[in-house]
C-alpha cells in the first residue's frame, strides 16, 4: 500500500511537478518563518537552544581572538546564557576547527540575517544535488525526506550541507575523482559522517581523490593553526573527551539520535552496551560498503549504501544527518525497483520515513506537554530512529546477499 502511493508520485509529470512545487513552498515557509522569528525574538526565542545560535556564538568569538574557548563546556555555556539573556538549553562545541573558520564570515551579519543566509545557501545546494541525483523519483524523496529536511531547516544545522558534500562526492567518483576528493576532503567539517566515503574511495582505488582529499585536509588544518593558532588542537581534543562523557551519561537529546547507541541506550543497555551495540552496527555498515562494491548491481547501487551507512558509523548522529541517506535512497531506488519486491520496498519507505519523522514529532509532543523537550520525559523517550535505520541497513544486507552478482558479471555479462 505505501509502495504504490509513494510510487504513484512518479506517474507523470505533472503529478510529480504538483508534489515538488508543494513541497519546496513549504520547506520555504518554513525558513521564512524561523528568519521572521529570529528577527523578531531573536536566536534565542522560547528559552531554548537552536543550532545556529551556537554557530553565531562561535563564529563571533572567532573575531574577538577567544575561541579556545568555546570547546570547554563551562565556559561555552556562560556564552549561551549570556547571548540568550537568561535560562536557556546549552550544547557543548565539538566542531572541528575547520568548521569554525567557514562559519568566521556570518559573525559580521545579524543573527537572523546569518541564519537565512547560512540555510538559504545549503538548502539550495542539496536540493540541486539531490534533483541531480534523483531525476524522475525527486519528489519521492522529497516527500519521504521532507520531516527531516524541515528539522534541519528549523534549526539551522548543516545537515543540508553535509548531505550536498556526500552527494557532490557520488556524483563525481566515477568520471571526476579529484572533484569527489575535494569533497570529501571538505567533510573535514563532520569527519564522521566521512568514514564509509572514505573506506569506499579506497576500495575502489580512486588515488586522486584520496590525494586531493588529504591535500585538503592538510591545507586546512595549516591554514586553522596559523590563524587560530596551535592550541586549538588540544582544545578540540579536549572538548570531544567531554563530550564523550556527556553522551555516555545520556545528556543529549538521545531520542532524536538516529544511532545504534542512543536506541540501545534508550531501550535500558548501560552505556558500554550501547557503545558495544554500535561497534558491531558500525562494522555491519562498513561490510555492506564492502559488499555493495564487490557484488553490488550498479556502481550507483553501491554508492546508495556508502550514503547510507554514512549516518551509522558514529554513534553522534541526529535527524538533522537524515539528508545524506535521502542521497542515498535516490541512488538506490533505480536498482531497488528490481531488486525488492513492493513490500519490501514499502518497508524501506515506511522505515526511513519513520526514522525522518519519529525526532520532529516527539520534539512537538514534549514541547506541548512539558513546554519544551527536558526533564525525566526525555531521557525516556525510545530512539526509535537508530532502530528503523538498522532494519534498512539490515534489508539492504539481505538484497545484496540474495539477488546481487560478482563485480565480474556485473561489469562484462553472465557467461556463456
Amino acid at each position: 500500500m505505501l509502495t504504490a502511493t509513494l510510487e504513484q508520485l512518479q506517474a507523470s509529470p505533472r503529478k510529480r511537478t504538483i508534489y515538488v512545487r508543494v513541497i519546496l513552498t513549504l520547506l520555504a515557509a518554513v525558513l521564512v518563518f524561523k528568519t521572521f522569528r529570529f528577527f523578531e525574538d531573536g536566536l534565542w526565542y522560547g528559552g531554548q537552544t537552536t543550532d545556529f545560535a551556537a554557530f553565531h556564538i562561535v563564529a563571533q568569538r572567532i573575531w574577538l581572538g577567544d575561541l579556545d574557548l568555546t570547546y570547554q563546556f563551562a565556559s561555552f555555556t556562560k556564552m549561551q546564557l549570556v547571548a540568550a539573556g537568561g535560562t536557556t538549553g546549552v550544547m557543548p562545541w565539538t566542531y572541528p576547527p575547520q568548521f569554525d573558520l567557514l562559519l568566521a564570515p556570518f559573525a559580521l551579519l545579524p543573527g537572523w540575517a546569518a541564519y537565512f543566509v547560512f540555510t538559504t545557501i545549503t538548502l539550495t545546494a542539496y536540493l540541486m544535488t539531490l534533483r541531480t541525483i534523483a531525476g524522475n523519483n525527486f519528489a519521492l524523496v522529497l516527500v519521504i525526506f521532507f520531516p527531516a529536511i524541515a528539522i534541519t531547516i528549523a534549526g539551522g544545522q548543516n545537515g543540508l550541507l553535509t548531505a550536498a558534500l556526500i552527494g557532490l562526492l557520488c556524483i563525481s567518483a566515477e568520471r571526476r575523482p579529484v572533484l569527489a576528493g575535494l569533497a570529501l576532503g571538505v567533510m573535514v567539517i563532520k569527519p564522521h559522517l566521512a568514514i564509509a566515503a572514505g573506506v569506499y574511495i579506497l576500495l575502489t582505488r580512486r588515488w586522486p581523490a584520496v590525494l586531493m582529499a588529504a591535500a585538503v585536509v592538510v591545507a586546512s588544518s595549516l591554514i586553522c593553526t596559523l590563524v587560530f593558532g596551535p592550541q586549538i588542537w588540544m582544545a578540540w581534543l579536549g572538548s570531544i573527551r567531554e563530550a564523550a562523557g556527556y553522551l555516555e551519561e545520556g545528556r543529549y537529546q538521545l531520542f532524536r539520535m538516529i544511532s545504534a547507541y542512543a536506541a540501545l541506550y534508550q531501550a535500558g543497555l548501560p552505556a558500554a552496551g550501547a557503545f558495544w551495540g554500535q561497534i558491531a552496527m558500525a562494522g555491519l555498515a562498513l561490510v555492506a560498503v564492502a559488499l555493495a562494491v564487490a557484488r553490488g548491481p550498479s556502481p550507483r547501487f553501491a554508492l546508495g549504501v556508502v550514503a547510507v551507512a554514512s549516518v551509522m558509523i558514529s554513534p553522534y548522529a541526529y535527524d538533522y544527518d537524515l539528508p545524506i541517506v535521502g542521497i542515498g535512497l535516490a541512488l538506490l531506488l533505480p536498482d531497488l525497483a528490481s531488486l525488492a519486491s513492493p513490500r519490501e520496498r514499502g518497508a524501506i519507505y515506511g522505515l526511513i520515513l519513520l526514522a525522518n519523522a519519529y525526532g520532529l514529532l516527539q520534539s512537538a509532543r514534549l514541547s506541548a506537554e512539558n513546554g519544551g523537550a527536558s526533564g525525566l520525559q526525555r531521557y525516556m523517550t525510545p530512539a526509535v530512529g537508530g532502530f528503523a535505520l538498522m532494519v534498512v541497513l539490515a534489508m539492504l544486507l539481505w538484497l545484496l546477499l540474495r539477488d546481487a552478482k560478482p563485480a565480474a558479471v556485473r561489469l562484462h555479462g553472465e557467461p556463456a
